[in-house]
């Protein structure tokens, strides 16, 4: 327990009452074809992307105008405030594209910088995991913990997309893939939550931003885990885009090992 974090009950009560209102959302705009954009980076947007956003960044402004916001889709407010919203409104907006039903909203609560509060709302499963940083983590309102894993030749490990990688990241990745004994790839924001649930071992990914880790990085350690970037430095507002997650201390050393030769 890391007792030394803010009281989180009224924060993570709120969480949960944005996570209500992108699940709303998100399930209405489900049942029809999405008005899709391109951004700079190639990647896809949707008018749902931009409505989930704004709806939730209205609320915490209402509810605390003090605290910064740093979201997706929309210029970043206070980031140097003791308290950011961290906020993900489409995490695999190309599946919602596609109509693979493997995305969600990522609602997470900075302090000081780091994770603390988190929810992975999924709501084409009915799912939620929520959790505060290194203290507890919840699937569906029940307790949840990481599972032990120390060999890499047992571990089943996740990654969203190899081709978000740079050329060098990809050569590093795939020593690990060589290495462990299953990689299941396109998950979204779903693979970091069965990761906590203890359903798989591991997680790499390539060109992430803190919006994409930094609620799934709260309910990782809250269930037990460690989420890092591939060198072992904690995640911060201007990340190098690489993240390591991992149920187990030991694997999640030999990975690293493995990542660095």
């Amino acid at each position: 327990m890391m007792s030394d974090l803010p009281p989180h009950a009224e924060f993570l009560s709120f969480a949960e009452k944005l996570a209500d209102r992108s699940r709303s959302m998100l399930l209405d705009a489900s049942q029809r074809a999405p008005d899709v954009e391109i951004k700079q980076d190639a990647s896809f947007v949707t008018a749902t992307d931009k409505a989930v956003e704004v709806a939730l960044r209205e609320m915490i402004q209402d509810t605390y105008p003090d605290h910064g916001i740093l979201g997706e889709e929309f210029e970043n407010t206070n980031t140097d405030a003791e308290f950011v919203w961290v906020l993900d409104p489409i995490d695999g907006t190309a599946a919602l594209v596609a109509g693979i039903p493997v995305y969600g909203s990522l609602i997470g609560l900075a302090w000081n910088g780091a994770p603390f509060v988190g929810v992975i709302e999924h709501p084409m499963t009915s799912d939620r995991w929520v959790g505060v940083a290194g203290s507890f983590a919840r699937f569906n309102g029940n307790p949840i913990r990481v599972r032990s894993c120390a060999s890499m030749a047992t571990a089943y490990a996740t990654c969203s997309n190899r081709d978000f990688m740079s050329a060098s990241e990809q050569a590093k990745f795939d020593r690990v893939r060589e290495q462990v004994q299953y990689v299941q790839y396109g998950g979204s924001c779903y693979s970091y939550g069965v990761l906590a649930s203890g359903r798989v071992d591991l997680a790499l990914d390539g060109g992430l931003d803190a919006f994409d880790i930094y609620a799934p990085a709260a309910v990782i350690t809250g269930a037990g885990g460690l989420v890092t970037d591939w060198n072992g430095d904690a995640l911060s507002f201007d990340m190098n885009g690489n993240v390591l997650a991992a149920g187990d201390k030991a694997l999640m050393e030999k990975t690293m090992n493995v990542l660095h030769g």
